[in-house]
């Protein structure tokens, strides 16, 4: 990698999340998001699509493992849209459940991006995180409206960078930013974008995204080798939670018809 980059300094980069869930396309990328907030220390953290919360309730247990005073918003209607489908009401109660133990310096605000931009302050945010509807035009507009919020040190994440299916645009907004910003794209988990907007990105970012720039196929598979751990412990998580009903049903005897 680098002299100046070595991954066993950190303290969350093997880390596992609170929150597993095997079939988030996020899963994968926890690793970094956790690792992300130990880089950046953040003093404000927004989140654009949130759905069952895997990359913010990551982002949120980094914050609390460091002790950071920084204040993170994860905006979602929790309505669904085109590309993620409809939710019904139990996946905003489940987040909301888990969320409950960083309500004393995170909120879940449930409205659109739109209504949520009076509520944070502008060239305030360090981390925002851009994962609402992937259309072109969406993700474009969701980075031009909110880019003003961002701070000297900001920093941009956008998810599906890799996708091509059904229209997703993320990958053609990727192509068209990334020249101009620091910045580093992993390939797994459908892709995930790092973009230093900031004028002034903290002194760790830039050695990571310089380490990772120089070895681009030793950093990416460092950590999709770590997302696939996460992944591995979510299978098994949810297994677990199969086996006492698996067992319970082999123990029902059936009258023939």
């Amino acid at each position: 990698m680098s002299a100046d980059f070595d991954p066993l300094n950190s303290q969350l980069l093997f880390k596992l999340p609170r929150c597993l869930h095997k079939k988030s396309g996020w899963t994968g990328h926890t690793p970094f998001a956790m690792f992300l907030v130990e880089l950046l220390r953040p003093r404000v953290l927004v989140e654009l699509g949130t759905q069952r919360g895997v990359s913010y309730l990551a982002f949120c247990h980094a914050v609390e493992e460091l002790k950071l005073e920084t204040r993170c918003s994860a905006v979602d209607t929790w309505k669904g849209d085109a590309h993620a489908g409809n939710y019904d009401e139990s996946i905003y109660r489940e987040l909301a459940g888990r969320h409950h133990r960083y309500e004393s310096f995170s909120s879940l605000l449930r409205m659109t991006f739109d209504e949520a931009l009076p509520k944070v302050a502008d060239a305030s945010v360090d981390l925002l995180h851009i994962d609402g509807l992937h259309f072109y035009e969406a993700v474009k507009k969701d980075f031009d409206t909110w880019r003003p919020k961002l701070s000297d040190r900001g920093v941009v994440l956008f998810h599906d960078t890799v996708e091509l299916a059904r229209d997703f645009g993320v990958h053609q907004l990727w192509r068209e930013l990334s020249p101009n910003f620091p910045s580093f794209n992993f390939e797994h988990g459908h892709g995930l974008g790092v973009l230093a907007v900031g004028p002034r990105p903290p002194a760790a970012l830039l050695e990571f995204l310089a380490a990772a720039n120089a070895r681009p196929q030793e950093m990416r598979s460092l950590f999709s080798t770590l997302g696939r751990r996460v992944l591995l412990e979510a299978e098994q998580e949810w297994f677990s939670r199969q086996t006492p009903l698996v067992r319970a049903l082999k123990g029902i005897k059936f009258k023939p018809l």
